[in-house]
């Protein structure tokens, strides 16, 4: 089966490997825009050097990223996610509301009927609420994973080779300049 058969994704064993997409709500493209991607980069860059997340693959796509991830002993990854997604919706609003985004309007709108019809938010939703976190146990299922992640920007025709893709750790595997460091499987 590759995974453990959970089917209510969600983090179980909080120092596992786990295979994660986080996603905007409504599959809003709000990545398509380097300075929002650069926000999760920092993030995660902040996550693994102050709350111990073991970052072993990632890729950011214009409105999701993949994250191939762990926790290291004494931390909980379902905390580290949470406060990743509270921080960075946090950083990415105060970018939308900033930038000369031709499409500011229509995202704030779909943002803040995001956030009208979930009581967890005061008023803007930037991420769904699910993460629907897979437990990665095999070797074949693993590769299977990273393989899928470091495809996305090749699958979408955004590079012809998955090395060539900046926002993804495809280039740390290639031995390549990269902006956010990992930790090799």
């Amino acid at each position: 089966m590759g995974t453990k058969g959970t089917t209510s994704y969600k983090i179980d064993d909080q120092n596992a490997l786990y295979f994660i997409t986080i996603a905007t709500v409504y599959w809003i493209d709000l990545f398509t825009r380097r300075c929002n991607k650069d926000i999760l980069i920092n993030s995660l860059k902040y996550c693994r050097q102050t709350k111990g997340l073991e970052l072993f693959g990632y890729c950011i796509m214009t409105n999701h990223l993949h994250l191939i991830c762990s926790a290291k002993e004494g931390f909980r990854l379902s905390d580290i996610i949470r406060d990743f997604k509270r921080h960075t919706a946090k950083q990415l609003l105060m970018s939308i509301h900033g930038e000369a985004e031709s499409r500011r309007q229509w995202i704030l709108k779909l943002l803040k009927e995001a956030g009208s019809i979930n009581k967890k938010n005061k008023e803007y939703q930037i991420w769904r609420q699910d993460n629907h976190p897979i437990e990665l146990y095999t070797n074949s299922v693993i590769d299977q994973k990273l393989d899928y992640i470091h495809d996305n920007p090749v699958v979408d025709g955004i590079v012809e080779k998955a090395e060539d893709y900046l926002y993804s750790s495809a280039r740390n595997y290639s031995d390549m300049d990269n902006l956010l460091e990992i930790d090799f499987l």
